[in-house]
C-alpha cells in the first residue's frame, strides 16, 4: 500500500466533551475521518503509528497532559504532526511545544477557517512522515539481509577506506573483498557508493 493509500484519521484528545464533539463535527464536515478521545491515555492505548494521521490535543487535561503526550510520541518516534488548543495564559507553554516538534497551535476561541487549513497542510506532513518512516524501515530490512562479513565490510566502505586497506583489515583477499562488495551493493540495490554511503549513514544515525 502507498503512502497515498493509507487511511488518513484527526485524532481529538480532549477532555470537554462539548470540545470534542464540536471538533469531530466540523471535521467530518469537511470530509475528514475523525476519532476522539477523552483522555491522552486512552488514545496513546488506541493509536496505529502506521496510519497517517494528525493529532488535535487540549495542552491542559486531568492525567496526562498534552505536553506529556507530545513527550510520549517523541519516545515511541510516532510521525504524527501535533497542533495543540489552548487558552490564552498557555500560549508561552505552546511556543515550548512547538521548539519540540509541535506543527502548531489554536487560541481558545479558533477560527474555523483557520483549524480546517492547518488540518490540510498537518496532513501533508503527515504522509510526508510516514513515507519517510517506512522508506527507513525498508533500509533497515535490507541491511538485516547482509550477512556479518558484509557488514564489516560496508563499514569500512562508509569510512573511506580503499578495497586493499579492507583486505588487510580483515585478512582476506581483495577479490574476496571485491566480491563482498559486489553482494552488497545487489542487495542493497544501489548502483554508486555515493547511494551506499547514504543507506550506510541513515542506519548510523538512528543507531
Amino acid at each position: 500500500m502507498s503512502d497515498t493509500q493509507i487511511p488518513s484519521t484527526i485524532y481529538i484528545v480532549d477532555d470537554d466533551e462539548a470540545v470534542r464533539d464540536s471538533l469531530r463535527w466540523l471535521l467530518e464536515a469537511n470530509g475528514y475521518a475523525v476519532r476522539s478521545f477523552a483522555s491522552a491515555e486512552e488514545f496513546l492505548a488506541a493509536y496505529d503509528p502506521e496510519l497517517v494521521g494528525v493529532l488535535i490535543a487540549d495542552i491542559r487535561m486531568p492525567g496526562m497532559s498534552g505536553l506529556e503526550l507530545q513527550e510520549a510520541l517523541i519516545a515511541r518516534k510516532a510521525p504524527l504532526p501535533i497542533v495543540f488548543i489552548t487558552g490564552h495564559g498557555d500560549v508561552p507553554m505552546a511556543v515550548s511545544t512547538m521548539k519540540k516538534g509541535a506543527v502548531d497551535f489554536l487560541e481558545k476561541p479558533f477560527n474555523e477557517a483557520d483549524l480546517r487549513a492547518l488540518v490540510a497542510g498537518m496532513l501533508d506532513q503527515a504522509r510526508d512522515r510516514v513515507r519517510e518512516a517506512h522508506a527507513q524501515r525498508d533500509q533497515q530490512a535490507v541491511l538485516s539481509r547482509l550477512t556479518a562479513r558484509e557488514q564489516q565490510v560496508l563499514e569500512r566502505i562508509v569510512a573511506g577506506r580503499l578495497n586493499k586497506q579492507i583486505a588487510g583489515d580483515l585478512n582476506i583477499s581483495i577479490k574476496t573483498v571485491e566480491a563482498h562488495r559486489a553482494n552488497i551493493m545487489e542487495k542493497l540495490e544501489v548502483t554508486t557508493v555515493a547511494d551506499l554511503m547514504k543507506i550506510a549513514l541513515t542506519r548510523a544515525e538512528e543507531a
